[in-house]
């Protein structure tokens, strides 16, 4: 079925067109995905509607511990259990500590993106019967299957280079794509045995992976973020940044996207290009993006490859302007939709709060105050957005339809992700 871009991929191919026939085809591609809407915001909200014999739930990757707590999607967020998602971190450490090269990149990590810190969970996802999580580990440099009944190892594999990064679950939940950031490779994964689906190449140190609905992959590139020529006139040192398109299928790449360009059309030459946590509309016709250093979002029409707007953040006065104190170059790093498509959830990570805008307008609404916020999600029901405050050791709740906080609960060291999944009715924390 066709979606807005694969409209957008035809509007490529045929060259310039005029605005007309932009509004035909931007109409056209939303009336065609309209019924997957519906049904579909994310993969990761499909992926969470639990089958008879599941509960859906709510996963908290605690990165610098290893440990990931489950907690209910909805209702009070209540914590479950938890699952040690680094059961053979002895037998990792000893084979890191006798290689040379994989312990210059293990130590590497640790005094860089790691702030001084280990990295053993990036991103996670549960299997679509719920008898695994599989997760992605940075300083490890692999993507594991977790037991969530044992919780022993099913399977491992270790990504191209020496480090592993975000990862994407496909709609139907069968298949994982991992950023291997020190290689620039996705690899797709069949997310039951860990077999190597395909991979494709991206730019310099890929991040964040969406699957959308016409089978595609996005990877968004986001450069060198941990040096400290951070200066507007250093860019160029940051590397290659883009935006890589390929089929989901063939894992053959269709498009690639500089946003310098974009950003220069549309008179924006000072942000940086480096795209970071994205959200699309549920007819994906419309990606909104952060960025690079800035308290703020973009809106991207995707069917007529052009920015449209730019939405500016409040700055906390206390948050310092200097570059090189943003962690890994982000001063704003998360964001999600909700289900109905007209308001996000930002993380103000460096700035210490989180809010919800309206689309419509692009307005926020109250700042809630947290700790250094570092991801955005939407619960189970779709009604609040739940976000990491990865200096606080919680996550937090946010009422999408007030823009207030809802609760708290207390997690482990540094919760970073969050994703919805399923996991057996009756689960409990392994013993082993």
């Amino acid at each position: 079925m066709a979606t807005a871009t694969s409209f957008r991929r035809n509007k490529m191919r045929v060259g310039a067109i005029t605005h007309q026939h932009r509004s035909s085809w931007r109409s056209a591609a939303v009336a065609v995905v309209a019924t997957l809407a519906a049904s579909l915001l994310t993969s990761e909200i499909g992926q969470a509607r639990a089958e008879p014999g599941l509960r859906e739930v709510m996963l908290v990757g605690n990165n610098w511990e290893g440990v990931a707590d489950i907690i209910e999607s909805t209702g009070d967020f209540a914590k479950i259990g938890r699952i040690n998602l680094i059961p053979d971190k002895d037998q990792r450490l000893r084979e890191i500590y006798l290689n040379p090269i994989k312990l210059a990149y293990f130590l590497g990590i640790r005094e860089t993106v790691g702030e001084g810190h280990d990295q053993y969970i990036d991103d996670m996802y549960t299997t679509p019967d719920g008898s695994a999580i599989v997760v992605s580990r940075p300083s490890f440099a692999d993507v594991v299957s977790v037991d969530s009944g044992t919780g022993q190892v099913k399977w491992r594999f270790p990504v191209s280079g020496n480090r592993a990064d975000h990862m994407a679950v496909s709609p139907d939940g069968s298949r994982i794509a991992v950023s291997a950031s020190t290689s620039n490779t996705v690899h797709v994964l069949d997310i039951d045995n860990g077999t190597e689906l395909g991979t494709f190449a991206t730019g310099d140190k890929p991040h964040e992976n969406v699957f959308t609905t016409d089978n595609k992959i996005w990877n968004m590139a986001i450069g060198e973020v941990n040096t400290g020529l951070d200066h507007p006139a250093l860019d160029f040192t940051k590397g290659d940044r883009k935006i890589t398109i390929a089929d989901a299928t063939t894992f053959k790449v269709i498009e690639t996207i500089d946003m310098r360009e974009r950003l220069d059309a549309f008179g924006q030459a000072n942000l940086s290009d480096a795209v970071r946590p994205v959200a699309f509309t549920p007819d994906e016709s419309t990606m909104y993006f952060q960025v690079s250093f800035f308290n703020g979002f973009l809106e991207y029409d995707v069917v007529t490859d052009t920015i449209l707007r730019l939405a500016e953040l409040p700055k906390n006065p206390k948050t310092s302007n200097e570059r090189n104190t943003y962690v890994n170059d982000s001063r704003h790093h998360g964001m999600s939709m909700n289900p109905a498509g007209d308001k996000l959830c930002i993380a103000g990570t460096m700035d210490d709060y989180a809010t919800v805008v309206d689309r419509a307008t692009l307005t926020a609404g109250p700042l809630v105050p947290a700790a250094k916020p570092y991801w955005a999600t939407v619960s189970g029901d779709g009604t609040a957005c739940v976000i990491s405050e990865s200096a606080a050791d919680q996550v937090s709740v946010i009422d999408f339809a007030t823009g207030n906080k809802v609760t708290s609960i207390p997690v482990g060291d540094h919760p970073q992700r969050i994703r919805s999944g399923n996991l057996p009715q009756g689960w409990k924390t392994p013993t082993a």
